[in-house]
This record gives structure tokens, C-alpha cells and sequence, in this order.
């Protein structure tokens, strides 16, 4: 059940997400793509693979300032251009909206990430036509290479009856799984216990 993993230039571990596949097929068919899902559900690292450069508002003061000042800062660099943690610079929608535009309806030209997304008001522009959403989740089984990923739930709901073959987990491995949670945070020690660090799951 073993899943291909790559590193960056850091040696940081990337598992592939079935996110992968989806955003590539959103950035060849729509100009501006944006990415949503809980914190910690993978957004940034899936996002950056897609990308040719970023910008992340959340650990980038500098960048975060001069966006508050004048957004269409943020955009400059080669496309797909990432903006993470959009809405901490609200204004820097409109101005993605303005860019694609302008891009004369090139595909791929954009992609914003956020965990939480502003309430609509009269300076947004909602971005239809413009933009494509990806909802991400935290990791499946599958991705975590802890499943084959042989039984499709589409499959189920069609009725079709469930065939895999034995993954080789037990009550302990099942309990263990549950606890550990799909982002990626949590860690079974020697002991056997399940550890989740404070705050991984909350906002």
C-alpha cells in the first residue's frame, strides 16, 4: 500500500493528493482557480506544486503590507501566480479579477488559497466566469497510504458491491487511523499512542 512521495529542496515529504489532478485540470480550463478547505488540509503545498511562483500573505509581512498599500503588487510574477491566504489581503480580488481580464482569457493564470473566505460586499466582484473553486479535505486513507483505494464510494452508491483485497489492519491499526485524522498531523508513538498536537484541528 506503499504511495510515491517526493521532496522539496528542503527534503520536506510530499504525498500525492487527489487534489493534484484536479487543480492541473481546473488551471488548463479556467483563468483564476481558488482553493478552499480547513486549515491544515494540505492547500499551500498542493497549490505550490501547481505554481510558477507565490506569495504568502501569511508569513510575509513585508509582502502583506505592500498588498494593504497597493494589491496589484502581489500579482507580479510568473503565472500560475500563488496567492496565499488571499483575504488577508481582501483587495487583491478584484484586482485577479481585473488581471485575468486583461490576460485576454489565457487559462491558469492564478491560484488563491485561504482558510477562510471574506463576506461578500460591494468592492468584490464574485468572480464568475473568471474563477474556479477546489474544495480540498483533509487526507484520504489512500493518500495517506494506509488503504488501496480500491472500494470507490461512487461505486457503492451505484450499487455495486464492495471487492478489495485485506489491507492487514487490525482493531488497533482501524483505532489508530481514527485518531490520527487525515491532516497529517498526527503520529502514533512506540507506544502505541495516538498523538494530535494542540490547535492542529481548530481555527
Amino acid at each position: 500500500m506503499g504511495v510515491q512521495t517526493s521532496q522539496d529542496e528542503n527534503g520536506v515529504e510530499y504525498r500525492p493528493r487527489v487534489a493534484d489532478v484536479e487543480l492541473a485540470a481546473l488551471l488548463r480550463a479556467t483563468r483564476a482557480v481558488v482553493v478552499e478547505g480547513p486549515r491544515a488540509c494540505g492547500k499551500t503545498e498542493t497549490a505550490l506544486r501547481a505554481a510558477a511562483s507565490a506569495v504568502r500573505l501569511d508569513v510575509d509581512d513585508a509582502a502583506r503590507a505592500a498588498g494593504l498599500l497597493s494589491p496589484s503588487l502581489l500579482l507580479d510574477g510568473p503565472r500560475p501566480r500563488l496567492i496565499d491566504e488571499w483575504q488577508l489581503v481582501p483587495g487583491v480580488w478584484n484586482h485577479v479579477r481585473r488581471a485575468v481580464d486583461d490576460g485576454g482569457g489565457r487559462p491558469g493564470q492564478f491560484v488563491l488559497t485561504g482558510s477562510a473566505v471574506p463576506s461578500d460586499d460591494a468592492t468584490r466582484h464574485g468572480g464568475a466566469g473568471r474563477f474556479s473553486r477546489l474544495r480540498m479535505r483533509p487526507m484520504a486513507l489512500a493518500e495517506a497510504g494506509r488503504s488501496t483505494g480500491d472500494v470507490s464510494l461512487a461505486a457503492l452508491l451505484a450499487g455495486e458491491a464492495p471487492r478489495a483485497a485485506d489491507p492487514g489492519l487490525d482493531i488497533r491499526d482501524i483505532a489508530s487511523l481514527v485518531a490520527v485524522t487525515g491532516w497529517g498531523y498526527g503520529y502514533r508513538r512506540p507506544d502505541g499512542v495516538c498523538v494530535v498536537p494542540a490547535g492542529s484541528l481548530g481555527p
